[in-house]
């Protein structure tokens, strides 16, 4: 006996087509069933192509907003270490400008 899934009597029916459900086949039933069973294949196939690219494609995407967050995170970290930076380097400019003048001054005394 033959036995049909709901997908494959669903488009024997959606394109008029019945095939007997006693068993040997005929070669053109067969090619019937052969090409209603690619199809269901190809529709399965082409819903799990789209599943992969959708999971891909989110995958992307959470992968894109964590790099923003830490590029977010690395411009701030960049924007302290530079103020800290230019803190650091006036700093060392006052204390080079204290010690040329204690120099200057010592010179001077010795020169007296």
């Amino acid at each position: 006996q033959l036995r049909l899934t709901e997908e494959e009597k669903r488009l024997l029916a959606q394109e008029g087509l019945t095939l007997p459900s006693t068993l040997p086949l005929t070669q053109a039933e067969e090619r019937i069933l052969k090409k209603v069973r690619r199809k269901i294949r190809n529709k399965q196939s082409a819903q799990d192509s789209r599943r992969r690219k959708k999971e891909y494609l989110d995958g992307l995407e959470s992968r894109a907003a964590a790099c923003s967050a830490q590029n977010q995170e690395l411009r701030k970290k960049i924007q302290e270490l530079e103020n800290r930076n230019g803190s650091l380097l006036r700093q060392l400019q006052a204390l080079i400008k204290q010690t040329s003048n204690k120099a200057a001054q010592t010179s001077t005394c010795i020169l007296v």
